[in-house]
């Protein structure tokens, strides 16, 4: 059973300029583990020296943030979608314009 892993655009150049990727999986830790072994080069990206998900890097399945549901144990099935979506900041301060 497959399951359709959405690349972020940043993230593309790590995944052949791929939007998405089909990997067998049962869990989204399947799915990561799966998609950083045929993509090497995203795993530094996605994890943390530990082996753990960086902070940053939030996963939905079907819209909903794993966090909120069995972390990286969330079971999927082959309708599922799970989207990564780097965290980012940056951008001006605003500020004052007074008269």
């Amino acid at each position: 059973m497959a399951v359709k892993v959405v690349i972020p655009t940043p993230l593309r150049q790590y995944t052949e300029k791929r939007e998405s990727v089909e990997i067998p999986a049962r869990t989204v830790g399947e799915a990561l583990a799966a998609l950083t072994a045929q993509y090497a080069d995203l795993r530094k990206h996605l994890f943390s020296s530990d082996g753990t998900l960086r902070s940053f890097v939030n996963v939905y399945v079907n819209d909903e943030d794993i966090r909120f549901l069995q972390k990286e144990q969330t079971p999927v099935t082959e309708k599922d979608i799970i989207s990564i979506v780097p965290s980012i900041a940056g951008g001006l301060p605003l500020r004052c314009v007074c008269s």
